[in-house]
C-alpha cells in the first residue's frame, strides 16, 4: 500500500476515468474524497469502494493487522457533491473533505466536458461552459488545496488534460483552447513550486472509451448518419495506436506521477 496515509481528492470521480483512478488509489491505501455534480453517481464508486476494503480487512482478520484497519467506519472513501466550476461549492467539498480524512495530499483534476461544433457556430455561452469546467475547475480546485498540498511532505497535482491540450482538431475549438490552458497551468505550477516538495503534472489521453466517447459517438452518428460502428472507428483512427484508450492505461500513468519526482511534464497516452 504505496498511498497509505495520503488522502486524496478526484473531481470527475464517478464515471470513466475518475472511477478507474478511484480504485487504483484506494488500492494502493490512500484515503479518498469523490467530487463531482453527480452525487450518485459518486456514491456508486463510493459504495464499491468501501464494500473492497471491508472484505479485505475481513479477510485479513485472522493475519497480521493491515492499515485498511484504521480507514474507520466509512472505509476511508467520502463524497463531496460540487460543480467545480463554482469556487463556492469546490471551498465547502474541500473543507467537508478534510473534516473526513485530514488535510489533502493528492489532487487529482479529471472533472471535464467536450463539445463538438464548428467554429463559426460556436456561441459565447458554449465557450465559456468549456472553459469553466476544463480550465477554471482547475484553478478552482489547484487554489483551493493549495496550502495542504504545500504542507504535505510530497503534495501532488495530476491533472487529466488531453491530447487537445498539445494539438489540434477540427469542430473542438472551446474544448481544445481549455484543454491548452490545463497543460500551461500545470507548467506554470510546476515552475511556481519547483523548490517545494509539490509537483503537478499532466496526463494527455486521446479518445479513451468512457462515457464522453460514447456521447461523442452519439454525436457524430446523429450529425453524419454514420453507423455506431463507423463512428468509433473514426475516433479510433484519431489515436496514434488506432485504438481506444481504456482508463486503465491512463490510471497507470497517473499512479506513476504520484508516486515518483517527476514535475511539470504532459504525458501522452493515445
Amino acid at each position: 500500500m504505496r498511498l497509505y496515509g495520503h488522502h486524496a481528492i478526484i473531481t470527475g470521480g464517478g464515471t470513466g476515468i475518475g472511477a478507474a483512478i478511484a480504485r487504483a488509489l484506494a488500492a494502493e491505501g490512500a484515503k479518498l474524497t469523490l467530487v463531482g455534480r453527480r452525487p450518485e453517481l459518486l456514491e456508486e464508486v463510493a459504495k464499491k469502494l468501501r464494500s473492497s476494503r471491508a472484505k479485505s480487512r475481513g479477510a485479513a482478520q485472522s493475519a497480521e493487522p493491515r492499515p485498511s484497519a484504521a480507514f474507520g467506519t466509512n472505509e476511508g472513501v467520502s463524497v463531496a457533491p460540487a460543480d467545480v466550476t463554482v469556487r463556492a461549492e469546490v471551498d465547502r467539498a474541500f473543507t467537508q473533505a478534510r473534516a473526513a480524512h485530514g488535510p489533502i495530499t493528492i489532487l487529482i483534476n479529471n472533472a471535464g466536458a467536450a463539445a463538438g461544433i464548428p467554429f463559426s457556430k460556436i456561441t459565447g455561452t458554449l465557450w465559456r461552459d468549456m472553459l469553466a469546467v476544463n480550465l477554471d475547475g482547475v484553478f478552482h480546485c489547484c487554489q483551493a488545496a493549495l496550502p495542504d498540498l504545500l504542507a504535505a511532505a510530497r503534495g501532488r497535482i495530476v491533472t487529466i488534460a488531453s491530447i487537445a491540450g498539445l494539438r489540434g482538431f477540427a469542430y473542438a475549438a472551446p474544448y481544445i483552447a481549455a484543454k491548452h490552458g490545463a497543460v500551461g497551468l500545470t507548467r506554470a505550477l510546476a515552475a511556481e513550486y519547483a523548490s517545494t516538495g509539490l509537483t503537478a503534472n499532466a496526463v494527455c489521453p486521446g479518445f479513451v472509451d468512457t462515457e464522453m466517447t460514447v456521447q461523442s459517438v452519439a454525436t457524430i452518428t446523429a450529425k453524419t448518419g454514420r453507423s455506431e460502428e463507423a463512428a468509433r472507428a473514426e475516433l479510433a483512427r484519431l489515436n496514434p495506436s488506432g485504438r481506444l484508450i481504456v482508463p486503465e492505461e491512463v490510471t497507470a500513468a497517473v499512479l506513476d506521477l504520484i508516486l515518483s519526482d517527476r514535475n511539470g511534464e504532459a504525458v501522452e497516452i493515445a
